[in-house]
């Protein structure tokens, strides 16, 4: 049982990205980006066995994405949202590339303006 993510560790992107690749684990994420929950309560919102929903919790706590901690009995699922700027971070090189490409189509659409314009003023 952990207590919390560990940040004296890297986050292991390629955890976190297994983790990310099941929309299962997606919405899970979404529903405890809402609030703390316990396994049943997670298992509420799906239609599988609460032992699925356990192995998903598992791969994202593997992930780093979510920390567990009990409270009483039960064994209640937080999410870490530290696990996420890393992938962000990861994702956020390649923005450049969109950066370019839509400069490049905000140009060109300036130049087509500019020649409808001319267009217009001469006619």
């Amino acid at each position: 049982m952990t207590s919390g993510l560990q940040t004296t560790q890297p986050i292991d992107v390629q955890g976190v990205f297994r983790a990310l690749a099941d929309p299962t684990r997606r919405n899970i994420l979404m529903f405890l980006g809402e609030q703390d929950m316990t396994i049943g309560e997670v298992s509420a919102h799906f239609d599988m066995t609460r032992a699925a929903v356990k192995k998903h919790l598992t791969i994202l706590e593997e992930g780093a994405l979510i920390s567990v901690h009990a409270k009483g009995r039960e064994r209640v699922n937080h999410l870490e949202p530290l696990a996420l700027k890393s992938v962000a971070d990861w994702l956020n090189h390649f923005n450049r590339f969109w950066d370019k490409r839509l400069a490049q189509l905000q140009h060109a659409v300036e130049q087509e303006e500019a020649k409808k314009t001319k267009t217009e003023d001469e006619g």
